[in-house]
C-alpha cells in the first residue's frame, strides 16, 4: 500500500518538478496540495499569486487543494500553530507524509523535519541535493513553463520579474544568483507541463514594488518569513501581478 502524503505546493517551478517526480513514485499517493495564503490579500505567501490562479493550477493537476490562511507577517508561534492544526486534521484522514520541493537549504529541511516529527509526520524531499543547474534544465526539457512573479531586489532588478524562464533568462542571471532561486532570489508561477491536463491561462498585469517594514517591538528572527539576515528588511520586492483569463 502506498503511503498517503500531502504535497506542499508553492505554485512555482521547484514544486512542479518535485510533484512530477513524486507522482511517479509508487511508494506514495498524493492526497492533497497544501498552500499557505496571505489571509489579508488572498494571494500565495511570498509569491503574491492570486488564489484564483492557484485554484486553476490544482484543477488542471487534478489533486484536491487545501489552503492554509496565514496572517500578514505572522510570528513563528502563529505560523506553527496554524500549521500544527492543519497537519493534525490531515493526519486524522490517514496522511502520514509531507512532501517538499526543497533543494539544498539544510537548516530549512532540519526545521521542517523537527516540526513534522512533533505531529508524527515524515518529510519527503524528491529533488533534494540535485544540482540546481541540472534541475532547471530537466524542468525545461520536460516541457514545463513558468513565469517569474517576484524578485528580491537584493539579488535582481525589476527587469527580471514577469519573464518566462528559458535559456536566455538563465544566461542573464548574475553569478551570485542560484538558477532555481533557492535562496529566495526569485519566485515563479508554473502554468504548463506534464503534470497539467491543460495550461493555466492568465494575462500579465501591473508590476509593483513592495517593501516590508520590520515588525515593531519584535525580533525579526521571530517572524515566519525569511529574515535570517540582519538587513533583510532593507530590501524590497518586485511583483508581477497575474490575472486569470
Amino acid at each position: 500500500m502506498p503511503k498517503k502524503a500531502l504535497f506542499n505546493w508553492s505554485s512555482g517551478k521547484d514544486s512542479a518538478l518535485a510533484l512530477y517526480k513524486i507522482l511517479q513514485n509508487p511508494d506514495y499517493k498524493i492526497d492533497c496540495l497544501l498552500t499557505s495564503v496571505n489571509q489579508q490579500y488572498q494571494r500565495i505567501s511570498m509569491h503574491g499569486v492570486r488564489v484564483e490562479l492557484l485554484q486553476a493550477q490544482a484543477e488542471s493537476i487534478g489533486i484536491p487543494l487545501k489552503i492554509m490562511q496565514i496572517p500578514e507577517m505572522p510570528t513563528m508561534e502563529v505560523y506553527e500553530n496554524v500549521m500544527t492544526k492543519t497537519l493534525t486534521e490531515l493526519k486524522n484522514q490517514g496522511i502520514t507524509h509531507s512532501v517538499f520541493g526543497d533543494i539544498f537549504l539544510e537548516d530549512l529541511r532540519e526545521y521542517r523535519e523537527k516540526q513534522l516529527a512533533k505531529i508524527g509526520f515524515e518529510g519527503v524531499f524528491p529533488i533534494w541535493k540535485i544540482p540546481s543547474h541540472d534541475l532547471i534544465q530537466e524542468f525545461l526539457s520536460l516541457g514545463f513553463k513558468t513565469i517569474v512573479v517576484c524578485v528580491n531586489e537584493r539579488y535582481l532588478d525589476k527587469s527580471f520579474v514577469g519573464r518566462i524562464i528559458d535559456q536566455d533568462f538563465i544566461n542573464d542571471l548574475p553569478e551570485n544568483v542560484d538558477v532555481c532561486g533557492e535562496n529566495g532570489e526569485f519566485h515563479t508561477f508554473s502554468f504548463d507541463g506534464p503534470i497539467f491536463s491543460q495550461p493555466v491561462h492568465f494575462q500579465v498585469g501591473e508590476i509593483v514594488y513592495r517593501k516590508y517594514e520590520k515588525p515593531k517591538n519584535t525580533d525579526s528572527s521571530n517572524t515566519a518569513c525569511d529574515t535570517d539576515s540582519s538587513d533583510a528588511f532593507d530590501y524590497g520586492f518586485w511583483y508581477c501581478d497575474l490575472i486569470k483569463k
